[in-house]
């Protein structure tokens, strides 16, 4: 059964050992990198290659941001689209053929927003709500319409069961309405399909990022869905099963404060 997984690795050099281990448990066919915190040169290429992810697109940038596609199958067409005219890294696409003919796979990076969210007082907010404008414009584009997953940290939890409290968060950034409706509306724009959503239901509390400020993140659990998968229609009829790996955020004494994102495909 072909899988796609997604993680916010933050320094895929500085977790290289927490990555292995994922792939040697779940050997996910394509898995998508974000916050790779590192330049295209410095990643570590021949140690996931030796794992079998032979085909690889990155974009990397030094000491931040940064995505990559490892894949068991060829890539093509690999691109980056820049957004905001901000030189950042956070999109690579490339399309490969995993199972149901070429699929085209998305991987972003959204910014975080910073800590107020106000767009006008705070840059950083502003950007959040200005990327995520410019990809709703680009959705338009009638190659959306089938044979693409998008998949990334999108640094929203917009459901009120993607968050341990609703209306804690209301007036935090990653859930404040502003996020929600963009990121909903998003969603709607080409009839994505939220395919952890699809197989896991929305009334159950759902999570796959926990801050490090918890001492004990896991008695504490106040977490919140930030990483996600979707898909167009035509390939999300062919996902069957999701999951979220919570136990990798204890894998070791330091983790990524994200855990991997999985969806399989019916073979």
């Amino acid at each position: 059964m072909p899988t796609l997984a997604t993680w916010n690795i933050n320094s895929v050099r500085l977790r290289l050992p927490i990555v292995i281990d994922f792939l040697d448990q779940f050997q996910p066919d394509i898995l998508c990198l974000q916050e790779i915190k590192c330049q295209n040169d410095q990643f570590p290429r021949k140690a996931l290659e030796e794992k079998g992810y032979i085909h690889q697109a990155v974009h990397g940038q030094k000491g931040y941001h940064g995505v990559a596609i490892l894949s068991k199958t060829p890539l093509t067409e690999i691109s980056s689209r820049g957004f905001c005219d901000i030189p950042e890294s956070r999109h690579i696409s490339a399309m490969t053929d995993f199972g149901h003919g070429p699929v085209t796979v998305h991987n972003f990076y959204i910014p975080a927003g910073g800590d107020e969210p106000d767009p006008e007082t705070n840059p950083k907010f502003r950007h959040k709500l200005d990327f995520l404008a410019e990809m709703s414009e680009w959705f338009d584009d009638l190659v959306f319409d089938a044979r693409q997953i998008i998949c990334g940290d999108f640094n929203i939890a917009p459901h009120e069961n993607d968050v341990w409290s609703h209306k804690q968060l209301l007036k935090v950034v990653s859930h404040t309405p502003v996020e929600t409706d963009a990121l909903n509306g998003l969603l709607a724009r080409r009839n994505w399909v939220d395919l952890v959503r699809q197989h896991i239901p929305i009334e159950e509390k759902l999570y796959s990022w926990w801050s490090y400020r918890a001492k004990d993140w896991d008695a504490a659990d106040k977490g919140r869905r930030l990483d996600h998968i979707w898909a167009t229609r035509d390939v999300a009829a062919k996902a069957t099963n999701a999951q979220v790996v919570r136990p990798a955020r204890g894998w070791s004494d330091k983790p990524s404060d994200h855990v991997p994102v999985i969806v399989g495909f019916g073979s």
